[in-house]
């Protein structure tokens, strides 16, 4: 198998195209999304295409229209668009803002990042906070420089915060009700928008408690889908907004989305098996209930990083008060290219892991623990990622696997316990 495997690789490298490697068992796919599909809902994907205009799509549309609301606690409109996340970047702002509008961004990593550059691009004008270098990148916002620059700013010339909630190229989870608390503390008029495409259904989020009025997502994370929905929860603040601003839109645009929805349809076609797979995960999560599915996801976080400290090896995020539910940043020791020990496990043991992005690459990888997991997918995700430094010759303080089957024993009896009480 080793060998096939190796083999196979390099004739990818010399673009030999190779498609039909299949090695015994699973892939494991532990990259912070996309991550693995249930196949419950690669089922309910593999249904015959309806018509997008007919009866049967309608109750479909208006299903999942009304389910997604809860996934992001709204009781507001949810746009759905048969695109990725980055789509949904370009949608939030586009649909809100002007040719010059001053948007106030906060540096946490590579997406943050890359939100800045779309709106750059768009002919805005952004500004961005943080914390200079890698210690920027190893935090979530910060509150606080938020209040203090909208205080500054007397003539309300800052027309929108952007945030991320989670960012995946760091395993940060920001606090974004203290955000919305700065906002208002500064008296301040701005728009308050976020990114949380890894956040969503796996760390808690609350677009309407918390005074968000745009709210971005994707599907390829918790909600375990393939890659190509993306979503934008949207305030009344957000609407009012939206029929001033100048920034071109049509694809885009929001007003004709949200006067078909209100009969399950889209002014274009949309991606109907996907809204298939969309209707199985929500029935999954809500069945499962979303407490519960932050609960598997802090369990399934803190047995990674409980592992991770075993090693002897430091984790992205400095705070533990921002710890990501969805992912752990695994730093390897100065010299070792954290791409070649990604290398050696992919190799070997046919597992993905996340690369370090950004200013983190070659520094970092990256394990993801969302979506559709549990106990046993990340023992075996430990494993590989422990056997694979050791053969990288990563030196381990200790073995990290006795401690985290410890801690998930431990919580597994407790939840037992509590359940036949």
């Amino acid at each position: 198998m080793a060998y096939s495997f190796l083999n196979a690789k390099y004739k990818w490298r010399n673009d030999v195209i190779k498609l039909d490697f299949h090695p015994a068992g699973r892939h494991f796919l532990q990259i912070p999304g996309p991550s693995p599909v249930p196949d419950r809902i690669l089922r309910a994907m593999s249904y015959p295409t309806i018509d997008h205009r007919g009866p049967e799509f309608g109750a479909l549309g208006l299903k999942v229209l009304e389910g997604i609301k809860k996934i992001f606690k709204t009781k507001q409109p949810v746009i759905i668009y048969p695109a990725s996340g980055t789509g949904a970047w370009e949608a939030a702002l586009t649909n809100t803002l002007s040719p010059g509008d001053t948007v106030l961004m906060f540096e946490t990593g590579h997406f943050a990042s890359l939100w800045k550059t779309m709106a750059d691009r768009l002919g805005l004008n952004p500004e961005f906070l943080g914390l200079p270098g890698i210690e920027g990148w190893r935090g979530g916002v910060n509150a606080q420089m938020i209040e203090e620059r909208l205080r500054a700013d007397k003539e309300h010339t800052i027309k929108a915060v952007c945030v991320v909630h989670n960012e995946t190229s760091t395993g940060v989870t920001s606090d974004i009700a203290a955000v919305r608390r700065a906002i208002d503390a500064a008296g301040h008029p701005a728009l308050f928008l976020v990114d949380t495409i890894s956040g969503l259904a796996c760390a808690d989020y609350r677009h309407d408690d918390w005074g968000v009025d745009v709210t971005v997502s994707g599907s390829q994370k918790g909600l375990m889908l393939p890659p190509g929905i993306s979503f934008n929860a949207i305030s009344q603040k957000a609407i009012e907004a939206s029929k001033t601003a100048k920034l071109p839109r049509a694809f885009w645009a929001w007003d004709e989305i949200l006067a078909s929805n209100k009969t399950g349809y889209w002014p274009y076609t949309p991606n109907t098996n996907l809204l298939y797979g969309l209707s199985e995960a929500l029935d999954m999560i809500l069945e499962e209930g979303l407490d519960n599915v932050f609960a598997r996801h802090d369990r399934l976080a803190e047995a990674c990083r409980r592992a991770v400290n075993a090693w002897g090896l430091p984790i992205q995020c400095a705070d533990p008060a921002v710890y990501s539910p969805v992912l752990t940043g695994v730093m390897t020791p100065e010299g070792v290219d954290a791409d070649r020990v990604r290398k050696v496990i992919y190799e070997r043991f046919d597992m993905s892991l996340g690369m370090g992005l950004g200013k983190m690459k070659g520094r970092m990888f990256r394990i993801g623990h969302l979506g559709d997991c549990n106990d046993l997918m990340l023992i075996a995700t430990l494993g590989g990622c422990e056997m694979g430094l050791q053969i990288a010759g990563v030196p381990l303080a200790a073995s990290g696997l006795p401690v985290a089957m410890a801690y998930l024993a431990s919580e597994s009896k407790e939840r037992t316990l509590k359940h036949a009480a």
